[in-house]
């Protein structure tokens, strides 16, 4: 598959630091700002605690070292297909393989790449975070995430997906004056099965991620956001 590249980016990289329950960025201006991915744990905290609850820590832990293992090397696999680099299956597992194989066929929807894996901040909404990849698919721009799951979740759980993609759309547009069109999640399942969640009602989600950030900076002393501004 030969892709077409742009950066409209340049060479943003941001420092970044873990802190207890938060991962922090550090902006151009010197300010450290905390990531999306902290702000969305943090307003759905009660839902993992009683989950956690619910199957015990012991199991819980050990079902979210599964998890993120699968959903790294699916993620390395992907960004290296995606940049036209031949993959080493050796390197993964054949799980890894199976699921990118049932993947490919959506994944061959992707062109005009503005962005994978790419740090993205916005100083307006005082956040910061990585896009796996910003580029066309299906020939219009999009946010593009991809998730591995025990099995495709319902549409109604994915609200943290969407508000995330939401501020990477935001974000993007910010840094660039280039509109996103949609929010793509291609999710995939260990047994092969693939779904696509298309949304293009961002302006729902960017109230609910203001929501987010405001409870996240009512809660936490010293965190900088600019939600409000």
């Amino acid at each position: 598959m030969t892709l077409i590249y742009h950066n409209f980016l340049g060479d943003i990289e941001l420092k970044n630091k873990d802190t207890p329950g938060c991962r922090l960025y550090q902006l151009p201006d010197g300010n450290w700002v905390p990531s999306i991915t902290s702000v969305t744990s943090f307003y759905n905290r009660d839902i993992f605690t009683k989950w956690r609850k619910k199957v015990g820590i012991e199991e819980a832990n050990r079902i979210t070292k599964k998890a993120t293992s699968r959903g790294t090397d699916f993620h390395e696999a992907t960004e290296a297909y995606l940049k036209g680099k031949d993959i080493d299956w050796d390197e993964f597992k054949p799980l890894t393989k199976f699921m990118f194989h049932h993947a490919k066929p959506y994944l061959d929807k992707i062109d005009n790449i503005h962005a994978i894996e790419r740090t993205l901040y916005s100083e307006y909404l005082g956040l910061a975070g990585r896009v796996d990849c910003i580029a066309e698919y299906e020939g219009e721009l999009a946010v593009i995430d991809f998730k591995t799951s025990e099995k495709i979740k319902p549409e109604e759980w994915l609200e943290n997906y969407f508000v995330q993609e939401t501020f990477y759309a935001a974000a993007y547009y910010e840094l660039t004056e280039i509109p996103i069109k949609k929010l793509i999640t291609i999710m995939v399942t260990p047994g092969g099965e693939v779904k696509v969640f298309d949304k293009r009602n961002k302006g729902d989600y960017i109230k609910l991620l203001v929501r987010y950030i405001k409870e996240f900076v009512s809660n936490h002393t010293g965190a900088e956001s600019n939600a409000e501004r």
